[in-house]
């Protein structure tokens, strides 16, 4: 149950933000809204407020913005002409095209925000905890345990999980000498490191070191801050995201990352469940996360979503006329094959997870 509500949150909050973003955007330049609609398809229930239906549809993969003049071929009575999108200037459409993934950008900024603002901006817990042992590995053949803390290697002291990496790999693979602290007794452990591959986020392998198998803590503690500070830190973490979110998209055309690693909707349900559990701090940043996916796949220059609308208005402007309106056909047609492969192959990868386990 905590699973299909927390992906209602989820989906609900980033599909409202988004299509928000247009409809503010046309609203700030004086264009008729139609239709606000989450979700697609047949209308479940809604209220007309002024000259716009608000909706909620069916099918809850996404929503839209229905703008007067907005579709090709779309004509305004002459009296509303001046309130028609594709009367706007060039300029004005553009931005409310890319108001919409914007929002979900900036929304995400926000949550990173409130987070830091009120709880404290987060540091790994300093100390030598450890937090896993690979199975298999000389850590787990020597014995040691989750939660043992590490106090020296080969008798020099260490203060934190640096000096630990450093002290064993100086070591090129001699055995060393623990002591560690479990449950309040000291005691002294010895293992023999191997030399093992070093991957980086991505599973590229970016090379070898001697290692015993273990990692440190996931422990984090709250460090306030300002105001000023919080959201500077919300600007950064958006950013880092943003660009591991691109540096990702590049890896899987380079076939780097399988392309099994991608998710749809039932893989963030089941991640929106888990981290709801896990604690709200967690299903916040899962939140902005997925506000920032949803941002960045809507820029992407497929016609359809709104980064292919972008990339007519790019011609448009370098041109000085529209692009053709066969062109805009036949291109969202492509857009609209594409988008739907995409959801099948996510589908599929999900239902695969699902049998696997």
């Amino acid at each position: 149950m905590s699973t299909i509500i927390s992906f209602i949150i989820v989906l609900g909050v980033l599909i409202f933000v988004h299509e928000f973003g247009h409809f503010i955007v046309a609203k700030l330049f004086n264009v008729k809204v139609l239709k606000f609609s989450l979700g697609f398809g047949p209308r479940l229930f809604g209220r007309r407020i002024g000259e716009t239906d608000y909706q909620v549809s069916a099918l809850p993969l996404g929503g839209y913005v229905n703008m007067l003049g907005e579709n090709p071929g779309e004509t305004a009575e002459a009296a509303e002409t001046e309130r028609s999108f594709a009367g706007k200037p060039l300029w004005q459409r553009f931005l409310i095209v890319a108001a919409g993934p914007f929002f979900n950008l900036g929304f995400a900024v926000l949550l990173f925000f409130l987070v830091y603002a009120f709880i404290g901006l987060p540091h790994p817990v300093p100390g030598t905890k450890i937090g896993e042992v690979a199975p298999d590995s000389p850590a787990a053949e020597a014995g040691l345990l989750a939660g043992d803390h590490i106090l020296a290697v080969n008798g020099t002291a260490t203060e934190d999980w640096e000096d630990v990496s450093r002290l064993i790999r100086d070591g090129e693979g001699r055995p060393v000498m623990l002591d560690i602290r479990r449950n309040g007794e000291v005691l002294q452990v010895t293992s023999t490191p191997k030399k093992q591959e070093v991957t980086n986020i991505f599973g590229e392998v970016v090379g070898q070191r001697y290692m015993l198998g273990v990692t440190r803590s996931s422990e984090v503690e709250y460090q306030s801050i300002s105001l000023f500070e919080a959201l500077g830190a919300g600007f950064a973490q958006t950013w880092s995201l943003i660009w591991l979110t691109l540096v990702a998209i590049v890896k899987m055309i380079q076939q780097i990352i399988p392309a099994t690693e991608l998710g749809g909707p039932i893989l963030i349900a089941q991640l929106a469940g888990q981290q709801m559990e896990v604690g709200w701090i967690n299903f916040v940043y899962f939140m902005a996360l997925i506000s920032i996916n949803l941002g960045i796949l809507n820029l992407l220059p497929i016609p359809v979503l709104d980064g292919g609308h972008l990339v007519f208005f790019t011609v448009e402007a370098i041109t000085r006329r529209p692009v053709s309106m066969r062109v805009r056909e036949v291109a969202q047609q492509v857009g609209i094959l594409l988008l739907l492969a995409l959801m099948f192959f996510v589908f599929y990868n999900d239902i695969m997870r699902l049998f696997n386990g």
